[in-house]
């Protein structure tokens, strides 16, 4: 449970709630990290002691009150060390996505004016180095991982280790120099800067306080608790609101440990190995876990794929009670929660964006205790979740703290509207933009910019962005987002853009989940050679096609998908295509696959492109291809009189 010793004027920022764990709660394991195989921990006392001498370095160094600092990098005790010990001189840390390209790190740090980056390893200082003048007022970039860094000579870099030793000489000559500056820092104060995920322009940035976040946390703890017995593996990427309540916030409050694997491709072995208690992941993630149980089904024997069936059927019979069957685990699905490390789960969560309630059945079904998350930046992240034993697979649950008021703003007959909110911890504002938080901040309510309605159960339902919800040409209203997710619980599909606004009807852009598809040719003996290649094959499209008719027969007939096209590429945040956070970007989309669009409305059978795409290293290949505008069977007929598809 959380400790509550201490109230929030006295322990409300980070660096104080972490001195007061070291001094109570020496010797326990605070954070943990896998390098090399092997699982490294820190505690309490240790992890305080390295906050100390870094956040003495970075004074020593002329960083103090109102300074911007940036992280760039992976999840590591090492982000969460340099952020602690920014906030202890009084900067603001500035977390970016570790996959950002160069000019949105430039944007960022010009707009934010960065004094010092912390740097993980060569990938991210090479994006540093390369942005000349935007990184010239830079007063160092500290890198962790020293390999490939003797080639550069540029003297603003600085090894981390360098950087500590300088803080030791400092903290040995003056003891008491870190408590006085902790203790002259507020929780009122600016810490965090978050950035928004920028659907529409660039990102903005967010204010926190740091006492705000901590208050939020504890109201958190309260609904839905957690304790130093608990076990937290931290997934989702650190600049990221909710990573911050849970690393920050909630680990320093109750002191729940935290581990780190040791690398993406290793997550599901790291899980494994630490059973952890408590987990959150992306929806992307969960949708991709999925996919994966269901392909290596399809290489299972026969009488393994039985028992799979059999088990799932049992257990979502029980779910749909909040039971779990005894003779379904028997089965199947202890030895799978084993095997995927979920065997401990005692609490999951989803957010960032919608998942698919046939998503969210499939992991109950399995005996998961998935729950869905919802909220904003300006609004500390989480503020919306299903209590622990009354799950529902269509909403977000209900707020987490009485004092959070959120209303629908001018709603439709169908109840229908902006969700609003008013919230005792909410955003400070947008850093060095008034206009925007004078937009979203109206008389004390936040708006969301979220289309959703309250059920009968009083539970959230959260429909779409409300710019994102599209209105046909017979007036029919519809949500992009849902029929999306529908089409992603689908094994074969990675992602989706629905398209119909002002339309007769509506069509997708689809993009194959390659390494699921891919298999599925390999068994049908289909050969192929690339990812356009596998795409444009007409067996591939008949099985789309099939997964799409399945998931029509759900839908009312004015909802239904009558063509789509299978993508030649992934949509990717590198390209724009997609937010850091897997958000598409639909005004990206519309003008970057236009022609494509045009000629599926146009009635066009197939439309012939040649592009050149460009891979993370930097080359670029050729795609010259033929889509296919595949039409699919509606029952709706179109404005002519005859079916539109």
């Amino acid at each position: 449970m959380t400790d509550t010793t201490a109230g929030r004027d006295r322990l409300d920022t980070f660096p104080k709630l972490l001195r007061h764990n070291a001094k109570a709660f020496a010797s326990q394991v605070a954070l943990r990290e896998k390098d090399y195989g092997i699982w490294h921990p820190m505690t309490w006392a240790e992890f305080d002691q390295k906050v100390r001498t870094r956040a003495l370095a970075l004074r020593d160094l002329g960083i103090g009150r109102g300074d911007v600092v940036a992280i760039i990098g992976d999840n590591r005790p090492d982000w969460v060390i340099s952020e602690i010990a920014v906030h202890a001189v009084g900067a603001l840390s500035l977390g970016l996505y570790r996959d950002s390209l160069e000019s949105e790190v430039a944007y960022l740090l010009t707009h934010s004016g960065t004094a010092l980056v912390f740097a993980e390893d060569e990938e991210q200082v090479d994006k540093i180095l390369n942005l000349g003048e935007a990184a010239a007022n830079l007063k160092a970039i500290v890198y962790t991982d020293p390999r490939g860094m003797r080639k550069y000579d540029d003297p603003r870099l600085m090894k981390a280790e360098e950087l500590d030793a300088a803080g030791a000489r400092t903290a040995r000559q003056r003891p008491s120099l870190y408590d006085e500056m902790i203790d002259s820092v507020s929780g009122e104060d600016v810490a965090v800067l978050c950035t928004t995920s920028g659907t529409t322009t660039h990102p903005k940035l967010v204010m926190l306080p740091a006492g705000r976040i901590i208050d939020h946390a504890r109201k958190y703890l309260q609904f839905d608790p957690k304790g130093p017995d608990d076990q937290y593996v931290s997934v989702l990427p650190m600049p990221w609101i909710v990573e911050q309540v849970h690393v920050f916030g909630k680990a320093l409050l109750c002191r729940m440990p935290v581990s780190f694997p040791e690398e993406p491709e290793t997550l599901m072995a790291d899980l494994r190995e630490i059973g952890p208690t408590f987990l959150l992941m992306a929806p992307r993630v969960w949708e991709g876990i999925a996919a994966d149980i269901r392909a290596r089904m399809m290489d299972a024997s026969w009488f393994k794929r039985r028992m799979f069936a059999l088990a799932l059927s049992i257990n979502e019979k029980a779910a749909a009670r909040n039971r779990r069957s005894w003779l379904a685990d028997f089965l199947a699905f202890r030895a799978l929660r084993d095997r995927l490390g979920f065997s401990r789960l005692r609490s999951a969560g989803t957010g960032g964006a919608a998942l698919g309630p046939d998503t969210f059945r499939f992991f109950h079904a399995l005996g998961v205790p998935l729950r869905q998350v919802y909220g904003q930046t300006e609004l500390m992240g989480t503020y919306m979740l299903h209590r622990e034993n009354d799950v529902d697979f269509d909403t977000v649950g209900v707020v987490i703290d009485p004092a959070i008021e959120v209303r629908i703003e001018a709603p439709d007959r169908q109840g229908v509207g902006e969700i609003v909110t008013r919230h005792p911890n909410r955003f400070a504002g947008y850093f060095k933009n008034e206009k925007s938080t004078a937009e979203t901040m109206r008389d004390g309510w936040v708006h969301t910019g979220d289309a959703g309605y309250f059920d009968d159960k009083q539970h959230l339902v959260v429909i779409d962005r409300m710019a994102d919800l599209a209105v046909m040409a017979s007036g029919d209203r519809y949500s992009p987002q849902f029929l999306e997710n529908k089409l992603k619980f689908s094994s074969y599909v990675a992602e989706a853009v629905t398209l119909g606004k002002g339309r007769e009807y509506i069509s997708a852009l689809i993009c194959i989940r390659y390494s699921i598809v891919s298999k599925w040719a390999e068994r049908k003996q289909i050969p192929f050679t690339t990812y356009s290649d596998l795409s444009a094959n007409p067996a591939v499209y008949r099985l789309i096609r099939d997964e799409v008719e399945r998931i029509n027969a759900t839908l009312q007939p004015n909802q239904r998908i009558a063509k789509f096209v299978l993508l030649y590429k992934e949509l990717d945040a590198d390209d724009g295509e997609l937010t850091r956070t897997r958000k598409v970007r639909r005004s990206v989309i519309e003008e970057k696959y236009g022609q494509i669009i045009s000629a599926i409305y146009a009635g066009e059978p197939a439309i012939d492109i040649d592009t050149v795409i460009t891979f993370q290293d930097g080359t670029n290949q050729r795609i010259r291809t033929r889509l296919k505008v595949e039409t699919v069977e509606t029952g709706m007929t179109g404005a002519s009189g005859e079916q539109a598809a």
